[in-house]
């Protein structure tokens, strides 16, 4: 529990450090969600869409061999995300139709877009946080959902 935010400041490192290796590499700004859609869509065709297909392996597959690997505690995995189905897939739709939306997510506009200080990742992280914060007061403390 007491090396929480050096795990925390490790993971925000590989997060910017790859945010900047993508940046400085290929030109692009990293966005798991532009990544993902591009994906969903059939837009990434050729070599981007192999790109974007190593991105999201890598996303899932570096915690999955770090664990198994015993490089991380089992418990440092452990996540919050509650059983019920309802809610997930209302969480999913609505943090999809926020992301087309903002024409990005937090990844594209809180770390890359506050880096470089865009006006529009600025605007669109106050968003995202005011939108989960109010998302928690209402689901955990009205609704006693989550």
């Amino acid at each position: 529990m007491e090396q929480d935010w050096i795990r925390g400041m490790i993971g925000g490192l590989m997060i910017g450090s790859a945010a900047a290796g993508l940046l400085l590499v290929n030109g692009r700004i990293m966005g798991a969600s532009g990544i993902l859609g591009g994906l969903a869509d059939g837009s990434a065709r050729g070599r981007a869409r192999a790109e974007k297909l190593a991105f999201l392996a890598g996303l899932v597959a570096v915690p999955a061999l770090l664990l198994a690997l015993r490089l991380v505690p089992a418990e440092a995995a452990r996540t919050h995300v509650t059983g019920n189905l309802a809610v997930l897939v209302a969480a999913g739709l609505l943090v999809g139709i926020g992301t087309r939306l903002a024409n990005g997510c937090t990844s594209g506009h809180g770390v890359c877009g506050i880096s470089r200080l865009s006006p529009r990742g600025l605007a669109a992280t106050a968003a995202y946080l005011a939108a989960g914060i109010l998302s928690l007061l209402v689901f955990r403390h009205l609704l006693h959902i989550v």
